[in-house]
């Protein structure tokens, strides 16, 4: 028999009293007592002490019984000023006092600039736009390829004159400069009608140098194919435009619609 210490009643065993006890008084009885100081107190899992108060007073962390204790502190003499200082044999053997680590110029850095760099690559170098020759600074490992350009801007203005005619990589030889009877009075009437210019970008012949090539809007070989026409019916002023270059080879890409074309015709 067991009874219960806040109410009296019994019980046929200690696991009875305990049960009623955590469930009726709203709190569980002493299963353990303390080590250090006796006291009967509760705990799930197994536990020597009370509170983490004996458990401090009766462990002590100090020199040896410490579990990372490897020796104590060892004595050497700093390499720097030559005075003793204490060091944890645990860590590497001592060669500087506290102070010298924290004042003294004794660490050497070294020269990584310029040539002492292990990425060093030649420097910068001062070369010519290809297209407008104005000054480039370019680092040895960003210049590639054969040509330089100070902008993109520049780039595109070569790769227009580079990859014109001959200079693209599809040539095959362009097409007969003669269209037969009735190209060249049609020509010459386009470039009139538009000035000499662009109908696109408005670049004038002064700009180009030379006069704005002259594009059939329904290409030539479309007459060709077709059996009821020849070459000689593409030639007339609707179906022509004046475009520099660069326009051209949108028009010829298909970059630029028929609509468009003969609005500005």
């Amino acid at each position: 028999m067991a009874d219960c210490p806040s109410c009296g009643r019994s019980f046929a065993s200690e696991r009875g009293v305990r049960v009623h006890h955590a469930s009726t008084h709203g709190e569980p009885l002493p299963n353990r007592t303390c080590t250090r100081c006796d006291a009967e107190y509760y705990s799930e899992y197994e536990k020597k002490y009370c509170s983490d108060e004996c458990r401090s007073g009766a462990v002590s962390f100090e020199g040896e019984n410490n579990p990372n204790y490897s020796g104590g502190k060892e004595t050497a003499e700093c390499d720097i000023c030559g005075s003793e200082f204490e060091y944890y044999s645990s860590e590497k053997k001592g060669l500087y006092c506290h102070t010298c680590v924290n004042e003294e110029p004794w660490r050497h850095t070294p020269d990584i600039s310029g040539e002492n760099n292990p990425r060093w690559s030649g420097g910068e170098q001062e070369l010519a736009c290809d297209w407008c020759d104005s000054k480039v600074v370019r680092q040895q490992n960003n210049i590639n390829g054969e040509h330089v350009f100070c902008s993109t801007d520049c780039q595109s203005e070569w790769l227009s004159e580079a990859f014109t005619g001959e200079g693209h990589p599809n040539w095959r030889g362009g097409i007969e400069a003669n269209y037969g009877r009735g190209w060249n009075r049609v020509r010459k009437q386009a470039l009139e009608r538009d000035g000499y210019e662009c109908v696109l970008c408005g670049t004038s012949k002064e700009e180009l140098g030379r006069n704005p090539d002259v594009h059939h809007i329904v290409p030539v070989r479309a007459f060709v194919e077709t059996p009821a026409t020849t070459e000689i019916d593409a030639h007339y002023l609707k179906n022509v435009v004046s475009l520099c270059p660069a326009c051209h080879r949108k028009a010829e890409f298909g970059r630029v619609s028929r609509e468009v074309l003969v609005a500005a015709t």
